[in-house]
């Protein structure tokens, strides 16, 4: 670029939207001490790896992060957003088959959600995705409670 600027690269992310059977409740987790934005509510999920597929990045970041084991993922949105910290390219995809028990491993709290949301701040990646799911099961956009 003539300006002198550069160019960022893409961080590509693999996040899971667990989706429990019973009630359709969302987990969201937050980030844990250390990381950027730590404390943010957020999907889980993480960096895929040079040679990494996003399905095999998604399963082994949820089996690392939550001790989980999921059935599979298709990637369902991609999505980019721009934080101080990273350009991230977001690979979403609906998970709503696992196996084993939930374990925080990195000291991250977790909650099961419905639309809208009770817990603040959200991971600003994060919120044009919850408007696409209160948008498909009918509900006004999800805009999360404000922090503090």
């Amino acid at each position: 670029m003539s300006d002198g600027a550069s160019v960022r690269k893409h961080t590509e992310v693999a996040v899971g939207i667990l989706i429990r059977d019973a009630d359709d409740a969302l987990l969201l987790s937050t980030r844990p001490e250390g990381k950027p934005y730590a404390g943010y509510w957020e999907f889980p999920g993480g960096k895929i790896e040079a040679g990494e597929t996003v399905e095999v990045a998604l399963r082994r970041e949820l089996e690392e992060e939550l001790g989980i084991t999921i059935a599979s993922a298709e990637v369902w949105k991609v999505t980019e957003h721009n934080y101080p910290h990273a350009l991230v390219r977001l690979h979403w995809c609906k998970v709503t088959a696992w196996s084993g028990t939930f374990e925080m491993r990195e000291g991250q709290a977790m909650r099961w959600q419905q639309i809208p949301l009770d817990v603040a701040p959200v991971l600003p990646g994060a919120l044009p995705v919850l408007d696409w799911l209160a948008q498909e099961r009918g509900l006004p956009a999800a805009t999360p409670p404000t922090a503090g």
